[in-house]
């Protein structure tokens, strides 16, 4: 951003990017002198001139567009020593050479894909908050995080002005969950010996238990509630067992003193 100079008789200094609703005093070839309500002179170049029709055409003609004492919206583009250079393409909020790795900004999300969210902070291009840089936690899609039109803050991780890229992350301005389950305060270590506080923080930080774990609960829980039956059959088995002994040592007799019988 251009820093203000002063201007003379006692004019107010103005800064690039400000905002004004300035009215056509003259149109040139080259632009139109704009009355902004500065003392020094206010400049809109032919190639700084929007058609409000049609955004996207190209403005040759100024006296097609503009005429004295029309009333438009206008931007200070460039303040120089004598005059100020005037847009009525609105301005970007932030300029290349104005973004820094640590900068904290909002922005709104413009576009989801499988890698990460893209989001309008009001540079040249969107920024990206890659998948891994949503939440703390796991994050299988961003649209289990966020979605389209929604307002965020973000802080700024990498600007390449080259390959025109901007990486960012939500994660990096939230809390981290294991660093406040794993911290003790102040007040509750206050008189607490190491394994007193080592304690506590055992018994704050419980780990989710694993799939593994939780299928060997389910496990012993049915081979709990199974018990009373397998028992009952074990018990009718030994039953089986002692009848069928008894059976056989009974045949086994008779057939023994039915031998003597015949020996006699």
């Amino acid at each position: 951003m251009d820093n203000p100079v002063d201007l003379t008789n006692n004019d107010q200094p103005l800064t690039a990017k400000q905002k004004f609703e300035g009215k056509v005093l003259r149109t040139t070839l080259q632009g139109a002198i704009v009355d902004i309500g500065s003392k020094i002179p206010a400049f809109l170049h032919v190639s700084q001139v929007v058609d409000p029709e049609n955004k996207e055409k190209v403005v040759t003609n100024l006296e097609e567009t503009l005429k004295a004492d029309q009333v438009i919206t206008v931007w200070i583009k460039r303040v120089l020593k004598d005059h100020y250079e005037l847009t009525m393409r609105e301005p970007l909020m932030y300029e290349w050479r104005e973004l820094a790795p640590e900068m904290s900004v909002k922005g709104t999300v413009v576009r989801l894909e499988s890698f990460g969210a893209f989001v309008e902070i009001g540079a040249e291009r969107p920024g990206l908050v890659h998948v891994s840089e949503l939440s703390h936690n796991f994050v299988r899609l961003p649209s289990e995080v966020v979605k389209v039109g929604d307002e965020v803050d973000v802080k700024i991780l990498e600007v390449n002005r080259r390959k025109k890229q901007i990486k960012l992350s939500m994660k990096a301005l939230q809390e981290n969950p294991e660093e406040i389950l794993t911290e003790v305060s102040p007040n509750k270590r206050k008189g607490k010996g190491k394994k007193e506080v080592a304690q506590e923080v055992e018994e704050e930080v419980i780990p989710d238990p694993t799939f593994m774990e939780i299928a060997m609960r389910k496990a012993m829980d049915r081979a709990e509630q199974r018990r009373p039956e397998i028992a009952s059959r074990i018990k009718k088995q030994k039953n089986r067992d002692t009848e069928a002994d008894d059976i056989y040592e009974r045949t086994l007799t008779n057939k023994l003193g039915n031998a003597g019988d015949r020996d006699d």
